[in-house]
């Protein structure tokens, strides 16, 4: 039996609230690739979708099932055959793949239907709805290759899926699609979840797949992987890559992010089944796993409007108690609001600081400059210092300057030197707390 420490468990699950709060209502197309079932992650995935369905986000499922065609192909003594990254769909291979697809929303609706006590599935009522959502139109012939039964996309009914998922249902979408006369067509679990997004104007479009995301460097193959790419720089990043045959291609599944992303879909995620709760750690931690494509940064360093006031308050509060900062109450920072600096990511303050001018002595304070203990050592302080600065150089003061307890050498490493109290604007000198023993710090602008 797993024991729960209060005093990790309660920091934890207070820092995880602010998402919670952002993403309930919100809908999510979530696309699995075959390989992610092959590899016996079924059920492990099944149980973190239920916790987004207990938390308030609506749902979309989108299987693949590649590994799951090649297998039946193969059974039957049939190859496999692919051109332009996609498969080439004849007689066999389409039953091939509806007996796969079949096979595999059996499997999907059996693990949505387990409830077993001491599992996140324990209590859970998760109902999965599929049907004929998709209308679709044959590839055709490209560059004299005849596609047969491969399909793309031609209309999503995003009117009924909006119904089932209003009412608490999960959708799930299999990479199949009719056209209006009733043919069947095999289309890509890529094509199907990124035309579903943006039919929907979804959230978030997130793929899970073999690929760990995209690396900040794609000549080294144990580069960091690029956790945040704006969209300008991931259409710019896509048209230096080649054309993506197979679907550990880096560009595989970054055209469908991009794709979604300019049809309206808010962010779109690349992430690796191969991490248990990949899914829960990009939705619900600041930096998440794998990569996201967002139309514009995340991130925004500005200043303050009273609508930040709780956010603020919230991000200083353990710096007070342990005597990191002086008290604030919330009169104090109301009243002070135009003085701020915040840095927020998604919509979550991570950072601040107050710039208090003194004009009469060409200088300022800067106070409460702030960073949460979940992002430090990324650099948001000294974002949010050069902030500061040109904020006062602005205001056209000559200096700033500090009063701190504990951090004189991180101020230091960034150009401050100590000074005396004496230094002081008088009408800061009148107001120095002599017992909290404050070190002064002064930066030249």
């Amino acid at each position: 039996m797993s024991l729960v420490f209060p005093h990790t468990f309660v920091p934890w699950f207070r820092s995880v609230a602010p998402y919670i709060h952002a993403y309930r209502g919100k809908t999510f197309v979530v696309a699995i690739a075959g390989e992610l079932i092959a590899a016996g992650k079924l059920n492990l995935f099944v149980q973190d979708m239920a916790i987004l369905h207990a938390m308030g986000i609506k749902l979309v499922l989108v299987h693949g099932f590649r590994p799951q065609v090649n297998e039946q192909l193969r059974a039957k003594g049939h190859e496999s055959k692919f051109s332009h990254g996609r498969r080439i769909t004849d007689a066999v291979a389409l039953d091939c793949a509806q007996e796969a697809a079949g096979q595999l929303r059996f499997e999907i609706e059996a693990a949505f239907s387990q409830g077993l006590p001491n599992t996140p599935m324990a209590n859970a009522t998760v109902r999965l709805v599929s049907g004929n959502f998709l209308t679709a139109r044959p590839v055709g012939i490209v560059d004299g290759v005849d596609f047969q039964q491969s399909g793309l996309v031609r209309k999503v009914d995003a009117v009924a899926m909006h119904r089932a998922i209003d009412i608490g249902a999960v959708v799930l979408l299999s990479p199949f699609g009719f056209s209006p006369t009733g043919e069947a067509f095999n289309l890509s679990m890529e094509d199907v979840a990124t035309s579903a997004a943006i039919a929907l104007q979804a959230d978030k479009l997130m793929f899970l797949t073999e690929v760990p995301g995209i690396r900040e460097n794609q000549a080294d193959a144990d580069s960091a992987i690029d956790t945040e790419l704006a969209l300008a720089d991931a259409e710019r990043l896509l048209a230096a890559m080649p054309y993506p045959t197979l679907p550990t291609d880096p560009a595989f599944y970054l055209q469908h992010c991009v794709k979604a992303c300019r049809g309206g879909v808010e962010r779109s995620h690349i992430l690796p089944f191969a991490v248990d709760g990949a899914l829960l750690m990009e939705v619900y931690t600041h930096d998440g796993i794998g990569t996201m494509v967002v139309d514009e940064k995340l991130e925004s360093l500005r200043e303050a409007t009273a609508d930040d006031i709780g956010g603020i308050l919230q991000l200083i509060e353990p710096f007070e108690q342990d005597g990191t900062l002086v008290k604030r109450d919330r009169t104090e920072i109301e009243r002070d609001i135009d003085h701020y600096t915040v840095i927020e990511h998604d919509g979550v303050i991570f950072g601040c600081a107050a710039l208090y001018p003194y004009p009469e002595a060409h200088t300022g304070e800067m106070a409460a400059l702030t960073v949460s203990t979940h992002v430090q050592g990324q650099g948001d302080g000294e974002r949010i210092l050069k902030r500061v600065e040109q904020r006062a150089r602005a205001m056209g003061l000559e200096s700033i300057f500090v009063l701190t307890t504990r951090t004189m050498h991180w101020f230091i490493k960034r150009g401050f030197v100590q000074a005396e109290p004496d230094s002081l604007p008088e009408a800061r000198r009148r107001l120095y707390n002599w017992d909290r023993r404050s070190q002064v710090l002064v930066k030249k602008l």
